[in-house]
């Protein structure tokens, strides 16, 4: 396979950067030509004569070899920053270019929350075929952390993230605001009736997400701020493992309402108060890269499907 189709998501993409310096980027973000190789479906051997062509091109190295994979050399870490900056520039040339005729075109790297997997993936699906037909979709799943870094890398073009305040951030749009509740024990008395108040929360014993985590960060400052003590159970970092935990009796779990909604038969349930703590779902836009006619255009199918 030519690199030029390894890279490429058709042949009828139009590059206007050397396809060796997309492998440069590539092999710098993550460290290693065998984790280039992967990512790209190419054999490593490929990735290793291209880049060998580039520091020839070059007369110089552009990468060290360790024993965990490359690092980029002096040269390489110099001429890296302004070489990202020129791609990105073509980046978005080429897609005013191919724009210029009205359709979307291109990939998007989009990341998603496991709890918004169900109600997301089929929807968007069959909205990106029918709507955006030369726009290839690329799905990631992760936690909000997780999704962020990746963002903050530029590892994806657009994210789901979840945000446990009020303070806007340059490229985000809220999509929704749920409210948390406490889950537990079918039939237990503390949570009998509709709210529960943040102070009786926090003498339970919970299962919480382990460190770092948005929601652990949150619930200690606000712990702090009523001079209460937090009472951890157990450490567990999906919704889903949290679920099973409480089921099993292991504790109790605070949870975002549509998660609660989707197992309530299984647990009491109810509203955190006093005072009432508010999550935001946002969709975030890395500032890595450029945001394109095609990122706009799953921006606002998401946005829709959320509305």
């Amino acid at each position: 396979m030519a690199p030029t189709e390894a890279l490429s998501p058709s042949a009828h993409v139009l590059s206007i950067v050397d396809p060796k310096w997309l492998l440069f980027i590539k092999v710098t973000e993550l460290g290693s030509l065998t984790h280039a190789a992967a990512a790209l479906d190419v054999p490593q051997s490929v990735i290793s004569r291209q880049i060998g062509a580039l520091e020839k091109e070059c007369g110089t190295r552009l990468f060290r070899r360790t024993g965990r994979g490359v690092v980029l050399s002096d040269f390489g870490a110099q001429i890296f920053p302004r070489v990202k900056a020129l791609v990105a520039q073509a980046d978005q040339l080429s897609d005013d270019i191919r724009a210029s005729g009205g359709e979307p075109l291109g990939e998007v790297r989009l990341g998603i929350l496991p709890s918004t997997v169900p109600l997301l993936s089929g929807p968007l699906l069959r909205s990106v075929t029918t709507r955006l037909p030369r726009v290839r979709l690329h799905l990631t799943e992760g936690s909000s952390v997780q999704l962020e870094d990746w963002l903050n890398q530029g590892r994806l073009d657009l994210s789901l993230l979840l945000r446990e305040d009020e303070a806007e951030r340059p490229g985000e749009v809220t999509l929704r605001r749920t409210r948390l509740s406490v889950i537990g024990p079918p039939g237990d008395p503390l949570l009998s009736g509709p709210c529960v108040t943040f102070a009786e929360v926090a003498r339970l014993p919970l299962v919480l997400p382990g460190e770092p985590h948005l929601l652990r960060s949150r619930l200690h400052s606000l712990a702090a701020q009523y001079q209460l003590d937090l009472k951890i159970a157990m450490e567990a970092d999906s919704i889903r493992l949290q679920e099973e935990i409480v089921a099993a009796g292991g504790g109790y779990a605070i949870v975002a309402e549509p998660a609660v909604n989707s197992g309530s038969s299984r647990f009491s349930t109810a509203l955190i108060v006093a005072p009432e703590l508010l999550r935001r779902l946002v969709l975030s836009t890395t500032l890595l890269r450029p945001h394109t006619h095609a990122t706009r255009a799953i921006a606002a199918v998401v946005q829709e499907l959320f509305s």
